[in-house]
């Protein structure tokens, strides 16, 4: 996340001392209590061609996926010292219309949305070379439960296993619109961030092999859902 390269501390000291009181709670509780720890596959980092899955090395490449790290070894010592029920989910890139517009899924979906509604004239990025699992946050919740269900705890990857360009995002959100996203879009070095993990790509064979779960919306599912609400909503408010 580009925003930890500005708030390190804050992100830092929030996700890990914040999962480790959450767990100090559970144990000293003493009860029947389920943790799911919302985990990132930004803590993975880059393992080029390869997909990575449960049993892949940690090469984090920003201060958030330092701390997603953190967190993640947190969950599996106070599970396997003390027994809690806690696990976590190892998530790829999972997007919604929830989405804030600060990050760069949402802000491509509505600045798509504004140009072709002639609010809005250029759209400027940074890298787009980068290579991202995107997936339907919706179904990724379904996959948290279904971690909660489990008589054992354990981590999983949770992605479609299917990777793409973000240029291939760009291009598809405003085909969406009908139009060329190359007659719209600008490049802004200013955007780029100090380290960028080029390639994400996932093995979720675990996921579907234990917990009996498949994604069903793929990149260009996602991006067309994104863009049907973000329309209603310009349309709507401006």
């Amino acid at each position: 996340m580009a925003l930890s390269f500005e708030q390190s501390v804050e992100i830092l000291e929030s996700i890990t001392v914040g999962t480790l009181s959450l767990l100090e709670c559970i144990r000293f509780l003493d009860r029947e209590i389920r943790f799911y720890d919302a985990n990132s596959s930004e803590r993975i980092g880059e393992t080029g061609e390869l997909a990575a899955d449960e049993s892949t090395p940690f090469r984090p490449r920003s201060p958030y996926a330092v701390a997603k790290s953190a967190a993640f070894w947190e969950v599996a010592n106070y599970r396997e010292a003390y027994g809690l029920h806690a696990c976590s989910g190892i998530l790829f890139n999972h997007e919604s219309p929830l989405r804030p517009e600060r990050l760069v899924t949402q802000k491509i979906v509505r600045a798509a949305c504004r140009i072709a509604a002639h609010k809005q004239e250029k759209l400027k990025l940074g890298n787009l070379t980068v290579q991202r699992d995107w997936g339907w946050a919706p179904e990724y919740v379904d996959a948290m439960w279904r971690m909660l269900q489990q008589d054992r705890p354990d981590d999983y990857v949770i992605a479609t296993g299917e990777t793409s360009r973000q240029e291939d995002f760009v291009a598809e959100a405003f085909h969406q619109v009908g139009l060329d996203w190359r007659d719209h879009v600008e490049s802004d070095p200013t955007l780029l961030r100090p380290t960028d993990l080029k390639i994400g790509r996932a093995n979720p064979e675990k996921a579907r092999e234990q917990l009996g779960w498949v994604a069903d919306s793929k990149m260009s599912d996602v991006v067309r859902q994104m863009v049907e609400v973000a329309q209603d909503e310009i349309n709507i408010h401006g």
